[in-house]
């Protein structure tokens, strides 16, 4: 099982000072993977920024420029959320370019998967502005490429962070070509995401959203891949699935109300795992996003590798909290998320 890892101590570069969104993000998980002998079973793969045309495919050039000259003029705020610093533009076009060079190791069959700890994170990043942590989109990044380059005729691209990835949405809302299949908290920011949006013109169908009720739990979220994830996915038959990781929606993290374990990532992982395995010829690459509390992203990422490399035992010393039973109101949900897409 051959499974990549990107990561580059210029990922330490963009100086956030005490933002949530920090380098101590990366220092922490890099540092278990290396301790727990995870790194040693994984193939490097060394980022290279991602050229001027290829970040085009994705955002404006104003949208470039804006970013750049506010670092090259020594950093600030983008938005109320998104600061940069002088380092900070070269070490997102690392991300999205770190990015970009396991997907395309994937696809070429050097790597069976790969994983891209990567920042600054990307799903929120849109056409012309940078938002929440986010200055440009790496996976759509990714995934245009894929497809534009026909390498690839269809890509899953799935969304488990605890917000809504607009920027991603909005880069493939009218592209059949793309499948984006998000599971977020309702109501939290951007405060997009919901079932009715389901893409447009030739697009429509091709966007599915299932926004969750606030301390929804491991088997909230495994009866959403089950039963909607599945069936859609096998449905449209992709050629490769990219994979939005933020795993904010752990119990432990500060600025959500989800209540996933270390266990239940692991577990969702499986099921995507095995999906790729059927579907694409186990072409899987993940990507970095939200993840706040830094042991529970440690332990969440070294679940997620432990799974990719054929693991069964997992690690999770953080444990499950005690949740609510949001069976029904979940439930429901999952019915009219399948009822818009004609799920059976």
């Amino acid at each position: 099982m051959r499974v990549g890892l990107v990561y580059h101590p210029v990922y330490l570069n963009h100086q956030t000072g005490r933002h949530v969104e920090n380098a101590h993000r990366l220092e922490e998980t890099a540092e278990l993977l290396q301790s727990s002998g995870v790194t040693q079973q994984l193939v490097e793969i060394s980022p290279e920024q991602v050229s001027p045309d290829e970040l085009a495919q994705v955002h404006s050039v104003d949208h470039m420029a804006r970013v750049e000259n506010l670092c090259r003029s020594g950093g600030g705020w983008l938005d109320a959320d998104t600061v940069v610093s002088p380092p900070s533009y070269d070490v997102a076009l690392y991300a999205a370019g770190g990015v970009l060079k396991a997907t395309q190791a994937v696809i070429t069959g050097e790597l069976d998967s790969a994983f891209a700890l990567v920042r600054p994170p990307g799903h929120h990043a849109t056409h012309s502005r940078a938002m929440g942590f986010c200055l440009f989109n790496n996976i759509a990044v990714a995934a245009r490429q894929a497809t534009r380059s026909q390498q690839i005729a269809r890509v899953l691209i799935v969304d488990f962070d605890v917000h809504h990835g607009n920027g991603t949405q909005d880069a493939f809302y009218d592209d059949p070509a793309v499948l984006y299949f998000s599971s977020h908290q309702c109501p939290l920011y951007p405060g997009t995401g919901s079932i009715e949006e389901v893409g447009k013109d030739e697009g429509v169908g091709a966007t599915i959203n299932v926004p969750l009720p606030p301390w929804s739990h491991d088997e909230d979220y495994l009866q959403v891949y089950e039963r909607v994830l599945v069936p859609a996915a096998r449905r449209f038959r992709p050629e490769l699935v990219l994979v939005s990781a933020g795993y904010d929606p752990h119990w432990k993290d500060p600025i959500s109300l989800m209540q996933v374990s270390t266990t239940g990532f692991a577990q969702m992982v499986r099921i995507l795992k095995e999906l790729a395995s059927e579907l694409c010829q186990g072409r899987l690459v993940f990507t970095l996003e939200g993840g706040y509390d830094t042991s529970a992203l440690a332990y969440s990422v070294k679940a997620t590798l432990d799974t990719l490399l054929g693991r069964g035992d997992i690690d999770d010393p953080l444990g499950k909290p005690v949740h609510a039973d949001n069976a029904a109101e979940v439930d429901s949900i999952i019915q009219r998320v399948k009822a818009v897409h004609g799920l059976a």
